[in-house]
């Protein structure tokens, strides 16, 4: 069940029968950071709002009537069901997808808008799966992996083409990488054609099984994960993409919580684009080493399914990330103005102040002492500290 770049060019036509050739955008300001030319390729635009309409369609096209009479099961934590869930619908046949308690309901009720059947199962998509290749044996529903299939990698590996087209001289490309199935397929379609090309996967750090796998030499599960990064939370790598990341890939970073809000909010900021923390980690990594990746360079923003909900916490927590949050202790006397005096000095270094609270009982406190809590917004890192700078050029003890 190995791909070839003949396979990926065979099956272009159908796929782009639904997948759109997502557009390849200038990043000016990611340029200014790195000291060369990057470009975003925006499969966050891609019909269903992700990569993943590529290999499911693909999947579902191929196979024979007798296995689509009987109908095709998926689990997913929302990307891969909406691209089954739409594929299914283009091809007449019924399709259902578990999904684990909590994905984010925009990708559950996309899904349905798509027409298939959503049943929540489990906490991860670990459990998820599980459930669904149970559902495949009690029903003979074709199971559709999301990630470990031939045909799956061999339609996502059709980005990998678009890439080497609308960006010929370029030298390295970023991939957002969960299970594997873009990455592998991606690098599978960029090295057979350009083998000097650098191909690097990034994953989230609390969800990162492809390190330890490759330095293993066989996919490891991971016993737990915590991310945002819900699109790219797999425990344990596909065995297909993992044999052909091990040959066809460069490097597999990792990039923190932090940096994938903090890559968030950027994007949505200069690029106005609007992706999900999956989306964004590719971005995540120039931004933790603008040095480390040769340009041109292109970054996948691999998915734009994110809950306005979810997008509000996130964006506040870029920002707090990026420095544009402040929180700070301060010891004031505990007289009348005093207060007045500290708003009034920090009236003057342009922060604003969004909360305040005393605290009068304290043993670090002196009588007549009073330590007040602050949350300010900054322009900035450099804002930030010059804020600091201040207050104690002002003779305030201060604690960030």
């Amino acid at each position: 069940m190995s791909v070839t770049l003949a396979d990926i060019e065979a099956c272009r036509a159908v796929v782009g029968e639904v997948a759109l050739t997502t557009p390849v955008e200038e990043s000016r300001w990611l340029q200014a950071m790195v000291g060369g030319r990057v470009l975003l390729k925006c499969e966050n635009l891609q019909r269903t709002g992700s990569f993943k309409i590529r290999g499911a369609y693909l999947r579902l096209s191929r196979l024979t009537p007798e296995e689509r009479a009987r109908g095709v099961v998926a689990a997913s934590a929302g990307n891969h069901a909406q691209g089954v869930a739409l594929a299914a619908q283009l091809l007449g046949i019924k399709a259902t997808v578990f999904m684990p308690d909590g994905a984010p309901i925009p990708k559950a009720n996309a899904t349905r808008g798509y027409g298939a059947e959503v049943r929540f199962h489990g906490l991860s998509l670990t459990e998820a799966l599980v459930r669904a290749q149970e559902f495949s044996d009690e029903t003979g529903a074709v199971f559709i992996h999301p990630f470990d299939h031939a045909d799956i990698m061999t339609g996502q590996g059709t980005c990998g083409l678009e890439v080497l087209e609308q960006a010929p001289e370029v030298r390295t490309v970023l991939i957002p990488t969960g299970g594997g199935g873009l990455l592998a397929g991606m690098a599978l379609a960029i090295k057979a054609s350009r083998p000097d090309v650098r191909v690097v996967g990034v994953q989230a750090a609390e969800a990162a099984a492809y390190p330890e796998s490759l330095r293993t030499g066989a996919p490891v599960a991971l016993e737990r994960m915590a991310t945002m990064a819900d699109g790219i939370a797999v425990a344990k790598p596909g065995d297909l993409p993992f044999e052909a990341i091990q040959r066809c890939v460069d490097e597999v970073v990792t990039v923190s919580e932090d940096s994938l809000s903090r890559a968030l909010v950027l994007l949505l900021e200069r690029a106005k684009m609007v992706v999900e923390p999956s989306g964004a980690a590719a971005v995540a990594a120039v931004l933790d080493a603008p040095q480390a990746f040769e340009t041109p360079m292109v970054a996948v923003l691999s998915g734009g399914n994110v809950d306005p909900l979810l997008l509000g916490n996130l964006i506040r927590h870029g920002m707090a990330a990026g420095g544009r949050y402040l929180n700070i202790r301060c010891v004031i006397p505990d007289r009348p103005g005093g207060l007045a005096t500290l708003l009034a000095d920090l009236a003057g270094s342009g922060a604003n102040v969004l909360e305040v609270a005393h605290e009068r009982t304290s043993t670090t406190l002196h009588i007549g002492e009073v330590e007040v809590r602050l949350q300010l917004e900054t322009r900035g890192a450099p804002h930030a500290e010059s804020v600091l700078a201040r207050l104690r050029d002002h003779g305030y003890a201060v604690r960030d």
